[in-house]
């Protein structure tokens, strides 16, 4: 197994969006507590900055060390011209640290298909392994979001899905005018039917489901709240923009050591009531357990490991 594909493995609690035209900023990411970063040459670099961005990030996925982090490279949209351009600066035989390149307003499954294609035919331009860089898709517009599903099937390199909710917001007409808050003139979660599609997508094609950012900065209880929303439906993690908001997300997408213990414990039982009365369901205190409640122990577990590869 490739180091690139191991690292599709890798948890993504937190994944800190930098810009590509930044030197400095990158070098800093070798040191944050970031699960995978992200590179953008798209949003967050200025128009006049595009080209000198995807020099700066080529040398950048040769020269640096980025340890066990997931990196990805955020071109800019196919409907920018940008596209190949981008591809072909970061796609080439000295980006041995590139994991995967994430697709900006994802429209459809033909959009992944085509960024599939190009991808390949780069690869064996540069001499890499075939199929080694994977494809993050960013739903981020009404379209996309009415393909989700066949998005995330699109092709075997799709690892993660990750809710731009700025963009989102904007294509559906929300009134909102910071990404990723809470709509106070609403009683419930504007975003709850977005965030469960985007995760029903995620898990039938056995891929990461990942949260947008949340835009204010200082905010770390609010930051907190959309994060602990998006962990109880599933997310396996969340954007951040800034440093500042990376332990937040790490602690929020862990499992906590009492959720550890009593999964673990709830195995215990199972096992000793199988093998000692052959039961497969049995009554612990004031619950009922099966093998549904085997299952989501062990899930709870799978995180749980997930995260102390990271860690250690």
């Amino acid at each position: 197994m490739s180091a690139r594909i191991r690292r599709r493995e890798l948890p993504r609690r937190s994944v800190l969006a930098l810009p590509g035209s930044s030197q400095r900023f990158l070098e800093k990411s070798t040191t944050v507590p970031a699960d995978a970063l992200l590179i953008d040459l798209e949003d967050a670099v200025a128009p006049n900055a595009k080209l000198a961005a995807r020099e700066i990030t080529a040398h950048a996925l040769a020269a640096l060390d980025f340890g066990e982090r997931v990196v990805s490279v955020r071109v800019n949209a196919w409907s920018s011209g940008l596209t190949v351009g981008d591809l072909a600066a970061v796609v080439a035989p000295s980006a041995g640290r590139l994991d995967a390149i994430a697709l900006p307003k994802t429209n459809s499954a033909a959009e992944v298909v085509a960024l599939d294609l190009v991808v390949s035919d780069l690869e064996r331009a540069a001499g890499l392994e075939g199929g080694s860089i994977g494809i993050d898709v960013l739903i981020e517009n009404a379209n996309g979001l009415s393909n989700v599903e066949q998005i995330c099937l699109a092709s075997p390199r799709v690892v993660s899905v990750a809710l731009g909710r700025a963009d989102l917001s904007a294509s559906l007409g929300m009134p909102a005018l910071v990404g990723g808050a809470e709509a106070s003139s609403y009683t419930g979660d504007h975003f709850h039917f977005i965030l469960s599609k985007v995760l029903l997508a995620a898990r039938v094609a056995g891929i990461w489901a990942i949260d947008g950012p949340y835009l204010r900065l200082d905010d770390l209880v609010g930051l907190r709240a959309l994060a602990s929303n998006a962990a109880v439906l599933g997310f396996d993690g969340k954007w951040a923009i800034h440093p500042s908001q990376l332990e937040a997300l790490n602690e929020v997408f862990t499992p906590g050591d009492a959720d550890v213990e009593r999964a673990a414990e709830i195995l215990r039982t199972l096992d000793d009531a199988a093998a000692s009365r052959s039961e497969g369901a049995l009554r612990d205190g004031g619950e009922m357990l099966d093998e549904a409640s085997r299952k989501m122990a062990l899930s709870t577990l799978r995180r749980a490991r997930r995260n102390q590869v990271v860690e250690s």
